[in-house]
């Protein structure tokens, strides 16, 4: 390979040094280790975690004052062997589709490991097909409107950002303020405005977006549109699908099953238990999963026909479930017959003969998600297993930012549930590594656990997040063990993720807090200077700072690092800075969405700050001022 080392282009190369300085936000001329794989994105040279991970071992081994830092000429060094050896194993572009399936990428081993992506098309016309009955109505959507299922219009719907941000309302309503969306005389930058919008958007409802861009979406690529659709339209598929929204689901517990066994579920596992629920009041037999246990359609039919039921004895209507398609031996003639069944409960909806019968899973689970929204068919629960008139309280607005947060930053497995998902600190420690705090993997137990000592591992795990965060992190952990998290603590658990999160937060503007911690003065300094210079008299004491529930002082501060962007037309100032409740609240989401807009990561609620939460309101002033100093920097 030695003898094929690829030459760099100067275009190339002052491309390299680009992305080299977007990620190099001191100006120090150097990154670290961990941000290696960052920095390859940046550089449209995507790697696979574990790739990333082999090389910043080898780097180290000859990091001779280990000091883990890479400078400019050390990346273009790896970066051209990289490209060698892409090279030398023959990648090539190619565009191929067998069965359905159409590929993008190389036909190497290295396209095999991260560069190659494949789409499904059964998957793009059942999006397709959502969209365009979702937003059949939305005027903002009529340009794009209705798609072609069998074409690319998908692909290119994304380009101005409109019909994402919609879907995004669509799935979680009133996450963006569609006042700050663009929708006339759109412009290229307009339009990536309106992308920017709907990432950060994406990203704060849990969706993960670390590895897609604007460009990406704007160019239309097949992987990263069809990705990000599947998340949003799964977020809002799965949004009721717990116990707090729907106590009926607690006839799901089995005997002898304790209630938080049940509230744990992912809502993939209620869904399975919901279908089992019906197939056995119907005296058949239950079903393991969405894509082997449902080809012969009989599940469906059953289910449908228990539904139609339930909704006669609620009085609802009255729709009778023609079960003669059972005995059509033909698979998919009977799976267009179920289909025309659940048409008539309005539920046709992701899913074709052909995708019953080869067992989509990810299709057919969307297809019962929706059946379950619009007929959850269970009655309300008022004694079982000694449960009296049971209510159960859902999560907490500060309990779902966090979730949301992890989720976002793409940490495995999904966390559906706070506290039971984090028990086994694996969590945990993939934060740490979010937030530059580097974990030894080889004393992490990795499931799966053993039968007998499983909890000891998972306690092991915890307790070495504990003392990660006390020694490493030098975060704040008095009277927080392993135990504490390991026990699913409410208290503790938060109090570990609020310090992640404002290490996360902050961590760019670490290099004005000594390297350590960014202290609030710093912030709340920066954010009063910003706001003098431009003669706003919207000043802030504090994080509590009382001013803050007008959302003015954060307009004001919008106004200032990014001018232009700001309709003041529809901003409620009040009467002598008097507001009532509702205009706080409409000048907290237009704040909060102009704040994503302009390209800020920000996680807080319009809630967190019409009641001046001091933490939420600390990470949106920090993701402003980031967001500002990167401005000047790049101006430099």
């Amino acid at each position: 390979m030695e003898n094929h080392i690829t030459q760099i282009s100067r275009e190339n190369l002052e491309d390299l040094r680009d992305a080299f300085n977007k990620i190099d936000i001191d100006n120090s001329g150097f990154v670290s280790d961990f941000e290696l794989q960052e920095l390859f994105r940046e550089a449209s040279f995507s790697l696979p975690g574990y790739k990333v991970r082999e090389l910043i071992e080898t780097f180290i081994a000859g990091d001779t004052n280990k000091d883990g830092k890479i400078s400019f000429e050390e990346f273009v060094s790896v970066y051209q062997e990289l490209k060698s050896k892409e090279l030398s194993e023959s990648f090539r572009k190619t565009i191929t589709r067998r069965d359905g399936i159409r590929s993008f990428g190389g036909t190497s081993q290295i396209s095999s490991e991260g560069t190659q992506h494949s789409y499904a098309d059964e998957e793009k016309v059942a999006f397709v097909n959502w969209i365009n009955k979702a937003l059949a109505k939305d005027p903002d959507c009529q340009h794009l409107l209705p798609m072609n299922p069998d074409d690319g219009s998908l692909f290119a719907s994304v380009r101005d950002g409109i019909l994402l941000c919609k879907m995004i309302n669509l799935s979680m309503p009133d996450t963006i303020d569609e006042r700050v969306i663009n929708t006339k005389k759109l412009t290229t930058f307009k339009m990536t405005e309106n992308l920017v919008l709907a990432l950060n958007s994406a990203s704060a409802i849990g969706c993960t977006v670390v590895s897609i861009d604007a460009l990406g979406l704007m160019a239309g690529k097949p992987h990263l549109v069809l990705g990000l659709f599947w998340q949003i339209i799964k977020a809002g598929l799965f949004a009721d699908i717990e116990i707090s929204r729907n106590e009926g689901l607690i006839s799901l517990l089995a005997d002898g099953e304790q209630l938080e066994r049940l509230m744990s579920l992912s809502p993939e596992e209620l869904l399975l238990r919901w279908v089992n629920y019906h197939l056995r009041n119907a005296g058949t037999k239950t079903i393991n999963n969405f894509s082997e246990d449902i080809k012969d359609s009989r599940a469906y039919f059953y289910l449908m026909d228990q539904i139609a039921k339930q909704e006669e004895l609620e009085m609802k209507r009255r729709i009778k479930i023609d079960m003669s398609g059972l005995n059509v031996r033909d698979l998919d003639k009977r799976a267009e017959l179920m289909l025309q069944q659940a048409a008539r409960l309005d539920c046709r909806q992701f899913v074709s003969p052909h995708d019953v019968t080869s067992g989509n899973s990810k299709l057919n689970m969307a297809f019962v998600a929706n059946l379950y929204n619009m007929h959850p068919a269970m009655e309300k629960v008022h004694m079982h297993n000694g449960l009296q008139n049971a209510h159960l309280e859902g999560e907490t607005k500060e309990e779902k930012t966090f979730r949301n947060w992890m989720n976002s930053l793409g940490v495995s497995p999904y966390v559906n549930y706070l506290y039971s998902d984090l028990i086994d600190g694996l969590i945990i420690l993939q934060l740490y590594e979010k937030v530059n705090v580097p974990v030894n993997w080889k004393r992490v137990n990795m499931p799966p656990y053993p039968y007998l000592g499983a909890n000891m591992k998972k306690l092991e795990n915890c307790n070495y997040a504990v003392s990660l965060g006390r020694d490493v992190a030098h975060f704040s952990l008095v009277g927080i063990g392993g135990q504490n998290l390991n026990e699913g603590s409410p208290m503790h658990t938060l109090a570990l993720l609020w310090q992640l999160m404002r290490r996360y937060t902050v961590r760019v503007l670490s290099d004005l807090g000594d390297g350590e911690k960014v202290k609030d003065e710093i912030i709340i300094n920066w954010v009063n200077t910003t706001l003098g210079q431009k003669h706003k008299d919207t000043q802030i004491s504090s994080f509590k700072d009382l001013r803050i529930s007008t959302s003015l002082p954060v307009i004001d501060l919008i106004d200032v690092i990014a001018p232009g962007n700001v309709r003041w037309d529809m901003v409620n100032r009040g009467e002598r800075g008097m507001l009532k409740p509702a205009d706080k609240l409409e000048n907290a989401k237009y704040a909060i969405s102009l704040a994503r807009k302009i390209g800020a990561r920000v996680y807080a609620q319009p809630d967190d700050l019409v009641e001046v939460n001091p933490k939420m309101v600390l990470t949106l002033f920090a993701s402003l001022m980031g967001h500002g100093l990167k401005k000047v920097n790049a101006k430099h």
